[in-house]
């Protein structure tokens, strides 16, 4: 029997997939994370965006193109979200939602809809290891119900997972590089241990660590000595930003201000120079103007980000912000434009300051990455190795780099 689970959304969403994967494989299925032919399907769905949740909807029928006859079985925030929606799709036996995960793989015959709140962190198996870089979940759930976000109804309060448990499995998962995951990782807390904590006591892990999405407000002086005490966290930092203008912030219930941001990004810096900052902003927010906007733009370039996610708005029903007079469409097109040009920019201006150095890199199968998220592309290089390496030239999507030596 050959079981597909089949994801969509973020790296917490992949490990907890590979998880499954995992279990499913303990009780006698061959498992595959690509969409084609099995006997059961299980779909782990997304809802931060109503796109998102319109290609959950969707993979249900790419699911039935392939056996019109598997069982299904869908799961994660977007089911979480709107069961009914899924549970009335032909194929579809059972609607699972965003929490108790590690009940799914005893309702593989089960039909109907199961949604359970957890309140403590949810243990799953340890996830099967699908590409060279692994996922470690250490966190879920939200407490910051930002005005536009859906996920803290979905996923409930903030909960973390034991230290020891957390550094047991990254021991054992064997990966030259682990991404520690969580919907709000900042507020990971295990008794007295922060997400610092955390950090020194992977130390010994013979991996390189990298870290999830991050609030600006957990990276102080002493956060980033424990990081550099830590020995093997890589200087990649993916502060969630959302907008620039310190209004539009406001709107969007972000507890920190377009300065407070910027300090936090000098700090990086001056820790870590060759550091990578990467960020969302959303464009288009209902009550952000030209002037908002310009503030947006203004701040990729003082925070000399090495790559932004900028996308338009998109209004969750059940959220603050979808009470507000949506931006006309035309507005958050054109404003996304020109985003996403100034976005490109700045990536340009930061990964062509490294042509001529030389960096480390992990290769997969498409290119590898570097410590601080470069993607670069070398001639020889063999997946799950770890090379230094000399960036050349600036190609679409990364740079093109020489292998110097395996590491």
């Amino acid at each position: 029997m050959k079981a597909c689970v089949f994801t969509l959304g973020c790296k917490q969403n992949e490990a907890e997939s590979a998880s499954l994967m995992r279990g499913l494989e303990t009780l006698g299925y061959e498992t595959t994370d690509a969409l084609e032919y099995a006997d059961l399907y299980l779909l782990n769905t997304c809802a931060v965006t109503a796109e998102a949740e319109r290609k959950s909807r969707q993979a249900v029928a790419r699911m039935r193109k392939f056996n019109p006859n598997a069982k299904i079985l869908v799961f994660g925030c977007a089911a979480q979200n709107a069961p009914e929606d899924f549970l009335r799709k032909e194929g579809v036996s059972l609607v699972a939602g965003a929490m108790r995960k590690d009940k799914i793989l005893g309702l593989l015959e089960a039909e109907g809809t199961f949604c359970e709140a957890e309140t403590d962190f949810c243990e799953l198996p340890a996830p099967k290891r699908n590409k060279t870089r692994a996922c470690l979940r250490v966190q879920d759930g939200c407490n910051r119900f930002c005005t536009y976000c859906l996920i803290p109804y979905l996923r409930g309060r903030s909960r973390s997972r034991g230290l020891k448990s957390v550094v047991e499995e990254a021991n054992a998962c064997g990966a030259k590089e682990i991404v520690l995951t969580g919907i709000d990782l900042s507020s990971y807390r295990d008794g007295e241990n922060d997400l610092g904590d955390l950090l020194l006591a992977l130390k010994d892990v013979p991996a390189r660590i990298r870290l999830g999405s991050l609030e600006e407000g957990i990276v102080t002086e002493e956060f980033l000595n424990k990081m550099r005490a830590a020995g093997n966290v890589l200087p990649h930092f993916h502060l969630s930003l959302q907008s620039g203008s310190d209004s539009v912030l406001r709107a969007m219930n972000r507890r920190y201000t377009r300065d407070e941001y910027l300090r936090t990004c000098r700090r990086v810096y001056d820790a870590f120079p060759d550091a990578a900052i990467t960020t969302d902003i959303i464009v288009g927010f209902p009550t952000e103007t030209e002037e908002d906007f310009l503030s947006s733009v203004g701040i990729v370039k003082e925070a000399r980000f090495a790559h932004v996610h900028a996308f338009p708005f998109s209004a969750r029903k059940g959220t603050a912000a979808a009470r507000l007079p949506d931006l006309p469409a035309a507005i958050k097109k054109e404003r996304t434009a020109r985003m996403l040009q100034v976005c490109a920019d700045a990536e340009d201006a930061y990964i062509s300051r490294f042509l001529g150095r030389k960096l480390t890199a992990l290769f997969e199968d498409d290119g590898g990455y570097t410590e601080n998220y470069i993607r670069v592309f070398a001639a020889g290089a063999v997946p799950e190795k770890l090379y230094e390496v000399l960036l050349t030239e600036r190609i679409p999507g990364g740079a093109r780099a020489q292998i110097v030596r395996e590491i």
